[in-house]
């Protein structure tokens, strides 16, 4: 029995290495094609930052003395000239009142120094006194003057002391906490005794590579983009807890060199902040607007091949084989990537069944179709590129923009 199961094997195995016969081809694998979404998309170009405040004053006595009292609530807002200290007036009160006793006693030296300048000069009518007695009434009228003049200046110096002593806060702003208690001595210009910034507006500061601010440069040259240094461009921010860009400003300073070390040069913008939510030191993430607007093709990110560095699409030639076509690609756009160069508008490329394919390889393909996934936050927009005027505020017009 075992013989002649073997006996059937090998003569099974005879007659197929006779028959010469091969196994049949795998058919051509299956791909999907698709046209590019077109678009006039707007880059915005991304950026990391803090907000600062416009203002910011460190807030120090003018007179040295001893805190009699405090009066603010630490970390709430303060309107300009607010009282914040109290330093004991007492001394320079007094002070005061002895530069206003010197004020009344040159004006007596001066009342009696002129009384004898006229009596003088009625008695040199009749040459009743000489001309050297006269010169001298007239030195010491001149001498009295001037005591008057050097005695109100020093009671103007005590008054402004003695007003110094009411320590107010020189902008409005949110205070910060209390450096000093009641009863600590305090010295004039050394002494910190709170800090006050402003908060509406703020600024939005940020640094750029040197290879933006090149590209910014030459696209003012073409015409394509305003220059932020010049023009108020749109700068849309998200902070660290969300997940769209909710607070909007405008473009208002470039710095007028780059940075030796890091090769970046620093800029900022001005953000509306009529309800103080926003505070100096919060981290966020800014978009700038980075082009002017152009047309481009939206393709899924996974139909997009990379060989090294260069960036690859297949297409599908009338022969039904792939062809392989270099591309540049930029920035999402309703969660598509955007194809600027190598593709033509009607082209079809495509977007699925690409895990084994090489150039020249033949495809069965068939139709498919790509939409937007508007679920993915874009950093781009398809629109039209925002006028400068377009972060004004809508309702307080603070900030101006």
């Amino acid at each position: 029995m075992r013989f002649s199961i073997l006996s059937a094997a090998i003569a099974a195995t005879l007659l197929a290495a006779c028959s010469g016969g091969k196994p049949p081809a795998p058919p051509p694998p299956g791909v999907t094609l698709a046209t590019p979404l077109q678009r006039e998309v707007t880059d915005w170009d991304e950026y990391v930052g803090r907000f600062e405040a416009v203002q910011g004053v460190e807030v120090m006595p003018r007179v040295s003395g001893q805190i009699t009292s405090i009066n603010f609530r630490a970390g709430l807002s303060v309107p300009s000239g607010q009282l914040l200290f109290q330093i004991d007036p007492r001394p320079y009160r007094a002070a005061l009142e002895q530069a206003k006793a010197q004020v009344l006693r040159s004006q007596a030296a001066l009342a009696n120094a002129q009384s004898e300048m006229k009596r003088s000069e009625e008695l040199r009518k009749f040459q009743a006194v000489s001309q050297e007695e006269n010169e001298t009434k007239l030195a010491t009228l001149r001498s009295a003057q001037a005591d008057l003049a050097a005695a109100k200046a020093a009671a103007d110096a005590r008054a402004l002391d003695l007003s110094f002593t009411s320590v107010r806060a020189p902008i409005s702003g949110r205070v910060s906490d209390r450096r000093v208690a009641i009863g600590d001595y305090v010295t004039a210009g050394q002494t910190l005794l709170t800090t006050v910034v402003t908060v509406d507006p703020i600024w939005f500061s940020f640094e750029g590579a040197e290879s933006f601010y090149l590209k910014y440069i030459r696209q003012a040259a073409k015409g394509e983009r305003a220059s932020s240094r010049y023009a108020a461009n749109p700068v849309d921010i998200q902070l660290a807890d969300e997940t769209g860009y909710n607070w909007h400003g405008r473009m208002i300073f470039v710095d007028n060199a780059i940075d030796n070390n890091s090769g970046t040069i620093r800029a900022h913008a001005e953000v509306p902040n009529p309800k103080g939510f926003l505070v100096p030191g919060m981290f966020g993430r800014a978009r700038l607007l980075g082009s002017g607007t152009y047309k481009a093709l939206l393709v899924p990110d996974e139909a997009i091949v990379t060989d090294q560095t260069r960036k690859l699409v297949y297409l599908v030639g009338k022969d039904g084989k792939t062809i392989a076509r270099p591309v540049e690609t930029g920035p999402m756009v309703e969660g598509l990537r955007v194809i600027k160069e190598g593709v033509k508008p009607g082209e079809k490329i495509i977007i699925d069944g690409l895990a084994r394919l090489q150039p020249g390889m033949a495809v069965t393909p068939r139709e498919g179709k790509i939409a937007p996934r508007n679920n993915v936050v874009p950093t781009s927009d398809p629109s039209q590129a925002p006028q400068s005027d377009a972060a004004k505020p809508s309702t307080d017009g603070k900030g101006a923009r």
